[in-house]
């Protein structure tokens, strides 16, 4: 690879990441093209040398957190814990990628509002596999018999829908801090598993 081509890769990389502090900061909606231009001391005409539209962008920083987020699960479940632990872990990773990264986590939830036909295959198939790795997981706790038996894939949707649902009401300065969140989420959830 020239190293031009590798200085564009770089740029364009630092562009979504700006672009993402900037989604989760002011969300969707808010995020303009001339305000990640303006942060990054850019032209916006030398922004959409990058990409197509504010939609291309939106979607390449949607991918970006989705694919950060599989592989983080990825890595946890690498590691030689035990199926509850893993459990515990992956639960804390989504509500802090929900909470972090709300917005551009966020666009999950209505995709087909946001993305092209081609982006929406795409994140489409980035949700089956992250949702996969939770089941998966569940799948092996039955297994070892360290979970009940029961539908794995409705398990999977039922844990990732209250998951996600924080977004819609955690408050940065609301009754319970971020932690205190995860380790309720935790107990009660892996009560569902049981």
């Amino acid at each position: 690879m020239k190293l031009s081509e590798k200085r564009s890769i770089e740029k364009k990389k630092q562009i979504i990441l700006s672009a993402v502090k900037i989604v989760n900061r002011r969300g969707y909606e808010g995020a303009t093209m001339e305000e990640i231009a303006a942060e990054l001391l850019m032209t916006k005409a030398s922004l959409y040398y990058y990409f197509r539209n504010k939609e291309d962008l939106l979607y390449q920083c949607h991918s970006l957190v989705l694919n950060q987020a599989i592989a983080d699960i990825e890595e946890l479940l690498a590691q030689p814990l035990s199926v509850e632990e893993k459990f515990f872990q992956m639960v804390a990773l989504h509500i802090d990628y929900a909470i972090e990264e709300k917005e551009t986590f966020n666009m999950i939830f209505e995709p087909k509002n946001i993305f092209s036909q081609e982006q929406l295959a795409e994140v489409i198939e980035l949700r089956k596999r992250y949702s996969s790795l939770f089941n998966n997981l569940i799948l092996k706790g039955i297994e070892e018999k360290k979970f009940r038996q029961a539908d794995s894939y409705l398990l999977t949707m039922l844990i990732l829908g209250a998951l996600n649902w924080i977004q819609q009401w955690y408050q940065p300065n609301g009754r319970l801090s971020k932690e205190e969140i995860i380790s309720h989420y935790q107990k009660d959830l892996l009560k569902i598993l049981k």
